[in-house]
């Protein structure tokens, strides 16, 4: 069982980490760039909702095999992360009641499902019937952990940029938002 949970637990945490699939650091960057440490039992929140509705997906294809066209999701990946980037470009939307609390949290969820059907394929070729429950669980903790790091890396970038370099808050999210909306509009355009 110790192989089992460790075999998902890597599979989890590299799926996020991998560097030929940027779209999940992407997300994650997004949603943690506008907060600091102070805020971070919110921000980690955020971050378990979207490893839920991802883990929600995979339970979902696994037991309904979704039929959903895998280029459609492949789609929808970018889409969502230029989404998420917008609020980093126009900041007041960040102070409005869009980007705060229910709806926050449910487009984090839905955004989730939709980063989950991307892997729901391969996922469910993976996994055995026996093990079901748990392989999915080691592999949403491995998923978590790997998203708390970049949370944690996100948050330590933007203190050094904003406290130690004295750079302003809203030029270090507009310029982070730009670079990864202008990556998630070349993603688009090469899934379409």
């Amino acid at each position: 069982m110790i192989d089992l949970l460790w075999f998902y637990l890597k599979l989890g945490f590299w799926h996020v980490l991998d560097l030929d699939g940027l779209d999940h650091l992407y997300f994650i960057i997004t949603l943690a760039i506008p907060y600091t440490f102070r805020q971070g039992k919110k921000l980690l929140w955020w971050v378990t909702l979207f490893t839920l509705g991802h883990t929600i997906s995979l339970i979902g294809n696994f037991y309904a095999d979704i039929p959903i066209s895998s280029y459609w999701v492949e789609l929808l990946i970018p889409i969502t992360i230029a989404l998420n980037s917008v609020p980093l470009i126009f900041t007041k939307l960040q102070n409005s009641s869009f980007h705060k609390g229910y709806f926050l949290s449910s487009t984090t969820v839905i955004f989730g499902i939709i980063h989950g059907l991307g892997f729901g394929r391969y996922f469910k070729m993976l996994i055995t019937d026996e093990n079901v429950s748990f392989s999915l669980f080691s592999f949403a903790l491995g998923v978590e952990f790997a998203q708390i790091i970049i949370v944690f890396n996100v948050l330590v970038i933007s203190l050094i940029v904003i406290n130690i370099l004295r750079q302003e808050r809203n030029s270090w999210q507009l310029l982070v938002g730009a670079l990864i909306i202008s990556q998630a509009i070349s993603m688009i355009f090469e899934r379409i």
